[in-house]
């Protein structure tokens, strides 16, 4: 199956967003998080990044999950450290929509290219936007 990485510039959110995509694919198990610097503050380490994209694989390669710009350019750096060793792409995707379509699509077995799709379709999904009114 195709691995999902999500990227974040702290880890408390991809993990978050593992554990919620996770939900909606039970038995899923090749989402990593990658998020937070190794003493815990705020970032984004691309060492740390093409570690979670090699756990992550199995063989049928790897969609990444990005929140924010600085993210984006240590995710292009890990995957650029793997030397082609396998695939592996960012998908320009909302970070929760994309990852929860992400996974249900890669648990079925699809394709890096299909997965990819997948998460990056949720840019254009129009869900329910409720208006929540508040009254004092």
């Amino acid at each position: 199956m195709v691995g999902l990485v999500i990227v974040s510039h702290s880890s408390k959110i991809a993990e978050g967003v593992c554990d919620l995509a996770l939900q909606m694919a039970s038995g899923y198990r090749q989402m990593i998080p990658a998020g937070g610097l190794k003493d815990g503050s705020l970032g984004t380490d691309p060492t740390r990044i093409l570690d979670a994209i090699r756990s992550a694989n199995d063989g049928n390669g790897v969609a990444v999950l990005v929140d924010l710009g600085s993210g984006i350019m240590s995710a292009e750096t890990a995957i650029d450290l793997l030397d082609g060793e396998f695939p592996a792409r960012i998908a320009d995707a909302p970070l929760v929509e994309g990852a929860v379509v992400a996974v249900i699509e890669a648990s079925t077995g699809a394709s890096l290219e299909e997965v990819i799709h997948a998460a990056e379709s949720a840019r254009e999904k129009k869900s329910c936007n409720p208006i929540i009114h508040f009254h004092t």
